[in-house]
């Protein structure tokens, strides 16, 4: 059998991408996520990591495992709650940005609802500067979204690249401004875009503005212009858009989950847990299925 011990710590670095970013978020030493993850790997006889002083990746193996331990974990939780809890009630007000749209976010908040059933969960989408603000009036109980500056709270769920996106025709214009698509103020993409090319001297225009990811993709599928967006989230039939003078590199962003408490409980920590423990569900998008319709 399986320790879920060892399988928390797995999920945490195949999530984070990172032994030391694994570590935080559990709040355990390096040294110790590293051990967990070698007996994984010695259990299973085989490797699910490939290591180098730079990155971390998944095996083929790894990827396999990534389902099999979130389905172990999840399997425990629900026969801990029913044998030695009390069931979880109350009320959590999520916020999720609009990152998530097309995500298998749907699916892990069902999964926490039949396992839940007297939680009353209460679901908002939106930008994450907006999510932040109404996290901080008191409207909100958690938020999963972009970590809106470096530093602030929030619990890792994973790191991400900041990339140019567009339709599958779309090309710049040599000379001429960058047209962007982007969200209204406060969007912590737009703002990330914006002074990424004025940092490189590169003009811009706004091309088009929408409050909803739906809204954005649509501009982007007729070719209106570019839009900066997280690399591992890029909506169906948009893509990354290759490197060229015009559209300078975005960096990385973070996505993360805050709570308006500093330490959460009951069925806001819950949730988070969940979310936590699904956060290998959140890193893609489908390529398949209505989705794909615009």
């Amino acid at each position: 059998m399986f320790d879920p011990v060892q399988l928390r710590s797995f999920l945490a670095v195949a999530q984070t991408g990172g032994f030391t970013r694994a570590a935080q978020r559990l709040g355990l030493r390096q040294s110790t996520v590293s051990q967990h993850v070698r007996r994984l790997e010695e259990s299973t006889g085989r490797r699910l990591f490939l290591r180098d002083t730079h990155s971390v990746e998944l095996t083929a193996e790894g990827e396999a495992m990534l389902g099999f331990a979130r389905s172990i974990l999840e399997a425990n939780e629900q026969a801990l709650a029913y044998f030695t809890r009390t069931p979880v009630r109350g009320r959590v007000r999520f916020g999720a940005s609009e990152d998530f749209v097309y995500t298998e976010l749907p699916q892990i908040l069902r999964t926490f609802r039949r396992g839940n059933p007297q939680v009353d969960l209460e679901l908002t989408v939106g930008l994450s500067g907006l999510l932040y603000e109404q996290l901080s009036d008191g409207r909100l109980d958690l938020v999963l979204a972009k970590r809106p500056t470096e530093g602030s709270e929030g619990r890792l769920v994973w790191r991400d690249r900041l990339v140019w996106v567009g339709a599958e025709d779309f090309a710049t214009e040599p000379g001429q401004p960058v047209p962007l698509i982007v969200y209204p103020p406060p969007s912590i993409t737009r703002a990330r875009a914006i002074d990424t090319l004025d940092r490189a001297g590169q003009p811009w225009r706004i091309a088009c503005t929408s409050t909803s990811l739906s809204g954005v993709r649509a501009a982007a599928l007729a070719g209106l212009g570019v839009m900066a967006h997280a690399g591992s989230l890029i909506p169906p039939g948009l893509r990354a858009l290759p490197q060229q003078p015009a559209l300078p590199d975005l960096g990385e962003t973070e996505f993360v989950l805050t709570s308006g408490r500093k330490v959460a409980r009951g069925p806001v920590r819950s949730l988070a847990d969940a979310l936590l423990a699904g956060g290998d569900r959140l890193t893609h998008v489908p390529r398949t299925g209505p989705a794909r319709k615009p």
